[in-house]
């Protein structure tokens, strides 16, 4: 993958290939244009997963809501943060990469803004299919 692709030009298995853990992290450790990646193809990339695993779009917005009033660590805490086996691993996977780096309000915030952002994807993903 060069340097230059962007969503508009990677498909879905591309954009399942990147490591989202990994564009958290770096997407909260340093901002600028990795917070930028993070919420641009970060989110469609975590969209494109939860839907393969079924997840609805108000789960994952639930999720960030949970963030915002509990925190990061509080909901990486959690035995089910999205219904179902796979997808609880999925966002766990996500909370993790976060917590390290989730020392306040501020840092919670964007990780529900985050999970907001891929709900929006997967609504609609959802919307434009006509499953809804």
């Amino acid at each position: 993958m060069t340097s230059t692709m962007t969503h508009q030009n990677m498909s879905d298995e591309e954009l399942l290939a990147l490591d989202v853990p990994l564009m958290i992290r770096y997407g909260l450790m340093f901002g600028g244009a990795h917070r930028t990646a993070l919420f641009g193809d970060g989110a469609i990339a975590a969209a494109l997963g939860a839907e393969r695993l079924g997840v609805l779009p108000r789960s994952v917005a639930y999720l960030g809501e949970v963030v915002r009033r509990g925190g990061t660590r509080m909901a990486s805490e959690l035995p089910e943060p999205l219904p179902g086996g796979e997808a609880g691993a999925l966002a766990r996977d996500w909370l993790g990469a976060a917590v390290p780096l989730a020392k306040g309000v501020a840092e919670d915030e964007t990780v529900a803004r985050w999970l907001e952002a891929v709900a929006a994807v997967l609504e609609l993903r959802v919307r434009t299919r006509g499953d809804r």
